[in-house]
């Protein structure tokens, strides 16, 4: 193998050996989603299928737009397996940047806009990108200046294009440059990897998410028929489109299903309500947050949104009377609990139909077999708690790195989700807790060791340990539980940890400086207990 050329992934076989029932069964569609843009371009050209707050593309332009960006990076040297990374908001262009990848076969890297220089040049090295998409400027940051100060340690990132600047390295400008150049798609196997997500785990160091075409695809369609949506309809998308849910029901499920996407750069509640009665949109797939958001919006609207159908919610606590208190906002929207992560999407689809389940459990199993198990992998009886395993034709392929894999799939292809949860007879899964060491805030996954990592570099802290606590509005915020060896303040660690490069969703909103931490016999904190103190804390306080 090429050095030049070389991925990570290189180990891992097509298909993987949990997958190999499914490539032989024909339960996939074995097409990539080029091939589901020409279908769609070629028998509905005119049909707009995505919006955002800027314009609009038909399959006919998004197609036309994805060709000519595929033959001007063609002409920039990339080729078949390279790695292509985009770190954009919900903007249009995404769709474009996506669909040239499954036409020149190229491998996906979405970065989400929050991350900053230490976990986007962990990304893009570990992934070997050759290049990579970012806005100019966006809510006042340079992410093209950040994008050049990773590439200066990354050999392998030969580009970085901007998208809505200036610049013969601008989409736009190579949009332009590719018009009417020849260039012909290679062939690309459904079955292979089509992209690297990266997602928290409990080492502190983000895991390569592998998908494939087939994957992706499945699990859009099985839940679209799921949740009743028709070719021809329109959702809203206000997750963002490099997350494993606004990517999957943002930017394919308009080429997989036949509908049309409307994108919002960032959550306003009020908007959506505008953008949902404006454009007779069905539904969303989105963070919990958002629901109680629109349902108030609703309320104080006096309108009940009668296109609206289905509200899919999770990433964050749902309490049980939250569901029937949205739902009474809406002529007929139904709102219901999912589980997933961005190995196992949608784990399940919700009880649309039946209000109780959708407000009591976490969801129907409908496409993955799941098992709970006890600590030595022993199947447990219904209704009782134990971890989540989930097998099925939407999981994962693997990860990056293949002891990350070995030590996540068990020998007959479950994934270990690390979740804690019972299943009853009725097919529900119901999450009862975490194994994993990580914070869910909003719905995206924060690594407790990561900043825990961060805040032992710092001369006054002797220990630190970080856990989840109550948060209001996002589920779950970032306690810090310190141990000083010298004299330090809250402020002084705070601009620790800023200044460590992580994203700023990941500094600590709370320090509590203690002597010592409750632990086990061994010594091993006992964060369970850190969780309990802080939860009292907080309800005395």
């Amino acid at each position: 193998m090429n050095e030049n050329t070389a991925k990570p992934w290189d180990w891992l076989p097509i298909p993987a050996p949990h997958q190999q029932a499914y490539a032989a069964s024909g339960i996939w569609q074995r097409k990539t989603l080029a091939d589901l843009a020409r279908e769609r371009a070629a028998a509905t050209p005119d049909f707009v299928c995505f919006i955002d707050g800027e314009g609009q593309y038909t399959y006919a332009q998004v197609l036309a737009e994805a060709e000519a960006l595929s033959a001007s990076l063609h002409g920039r040297g990339l080729r078949s397996g390279d790695v292509v990374a985009f770190q954009v908001p919900n903007w249009r262009e995404a769709a474009v940047i996506n669909l040239a990848a499954a036409l020149s076969g190229f491998v996906v890297n979405p970065i989400v806009p929050i991350y900053r220089d230490a976990e986007v040049t962990m990304m893009l090295g570990d992934c070997r990108a050759k290049a990579i998409f970012v806005p100019d400027v966006w809510r006042k940051v340079d992410y093209a200046a950040m994008a050049r100060r990773c590439q200066q340690s990354l050999p392998d990132l030969a580009h970085v294009f901007t998208v809505r600047g200036d610049g013969t390295d601008d989409f736009a400008a190579l949009v332009t440059a590719g018009r009417g150049v020849p260039f012909a798609s290679p062939e690309v196997d459904p079955l292979g990897v089509k992209m690297v997500l990266y997602t928290s785990g409990t080492t502190g160091r983000p895991k390569g998410v592998l998908h494939s075409h087939c994957t992706l695809a499945h699990i859009v369609a099985t839940s679209g028929r799921h949740w009743g949506m028709a070719a021809g309809e329109a959702t809203l998308m206000p997750s963002p489109v490099t997350h494993v849910s606004g990517y999957a029901n943002g930017l394919e499920a308009p080429f997989i299903c036949g509908i049309r996407s409307v994108l919002m750069e960032a959550w306003n509640a009020a908007e959506a309500l505008a953008l949902i009665e404006q454009h007779d949109l069905v539904g969303t797939v989105a963070a919990t947050p958002f629901l109680v958001e629109l349902a108030a919006a609703a309320r104080a609207a006096g309108t009940g949104l009668p296109s609206f159908r289905f509200f899919a919610c999770g990433g964050a606590a749902v309490p049980a009377d939250l569901i029937p208190a949205a739902n009474a906002a809406f002529e007929n929207c139904r709102a219901f609990r999912v589980f997933g992560a961005s190995e196992v999407p949608l784990v399940t689809f919700g009880w649309p139909q039946d209000e109780h389940l959708a407000a009591t459990t976490d969801g129907e199993v409908v496409d993955y077999e799941v098992r709970i198990v006890d600590h030595e992998d022993r199947e447990l009886p219904k209704g009782t708690e134990g971890e989540i395993l989930a097998r099925g034709p939407g999981m994962m392929m693997g990860y990056a790195d293949a002891a990350q894999t070995t030590e996540a799939i068990t020998p007959d292809g479950f994934f270990r989700t690390g979740d804690l949860g019972v299943l009853d007879d009725s097919g529900a899964v119901t999450i009862t807790g975490r194994k994993k060491d990580l914070i869910i805030r909003g719905g995206e996954n924060i690594s407790a060791k990561e900043i825990e990592d961060v805040l032992h570099t710092h001369p006054a802290v002797k220990e630190a340990a970080i856990v989840a606590m109550p948060h209001e509005r996002l589920g779950e915020g970032v306690c810090a539980y310190v141990i000083l060896a010298g004299e330090a303040e809250r402020g002084d660690l705070v601009a620790h940890v800023s200044a460590s490069g992580l994203a700023r969703q990941k500094i600590p909103e709370r320090f509590e400086f203690v002597s010592d931490f409750p632990r086990t016999a061994s010594g091993k904190v006992r964060k369970d207990m850190l969780r309990a103190m802080v939860r009292a804390a907080m309800t005395e306080g």
